[in-house]
C-alpha cells in the first residue's frame, strides 16, 4: 500500500489555476508535518510549502501570495491550491509528511513519507 498518493496535476495556461491533493492511507495513528515539494528537469527538489499539525504554515519565496497550503486531518489529506501559474511553476510535485502508523501491538516511531508526485506544466 502507497503511503500517499497525489493527485490533481496537469496541463494549465499561465495565469490559471490548480489544486494538488495528496491523501495518506493506512493504520495512521497521526500525522505531524505534511508538505509539498517541487522538482524541476536539471534541478534540485525544493520545498514549495510545508504545514504544521497545528496549521502554521510556511512557503517559498517564489510561490507566496501564489499558493495556499492546507489539511484536513480528518481525511489525513493535504492541499496545495496554486493561482496565477507561471512557466517556472512547471515541475513534478510531491507531497510529504510524517506519518506515525499503530499496529494490533503498538505505535510505530513516526517516519518520513514521500508520495510518487504528479507533473505541473504551465505553458500556452
Amino acid at each position: 500500500q502507497v503511503p500517499l498518493v497525489e493527485s490533481g496535476g496537469g496541463l494549465v495556461q499561465p495565469g490559471g489555476s490548480l489544486r494538488l491533493s495528496c491523501k495518506a492511507s493506512g493504520s495512521i495513528f497521526r500525522i505531524e508535518d505534511m508538505g509539498w515539494y517541487r522538482q524541476a528537469p536539471g534541478k534540485q527538489r525544493e520545498l514549495v510549502a510545508a504545514i504544521t499539525r497545528g496549521g502554521s504554515a510556511n512557503y517559498a519565496d517564489s510561490v507566496k501570495a501564489r499558493f495556499t497550503i492546507s489539511r484536513d486531518d480528518a481525511i489525513d489529506t493535504v492541499y496545495l491550491q496554486m493561482n496565477r501559474l507561471k512557466p517556472e511553476d512547471t515541475a513534478v510535485y510531491y507531497c510529504n509528511a510524517e506519518i506515525q502508523y499503530y499496529t494490533d501491538y503498538s505505535i510505530q516511531p513516526a517516519h518520513d513519507y514521500w508520495g510518487q508526485g504528479t507533473q505541473v506544466t504551465v505553458s500556452s
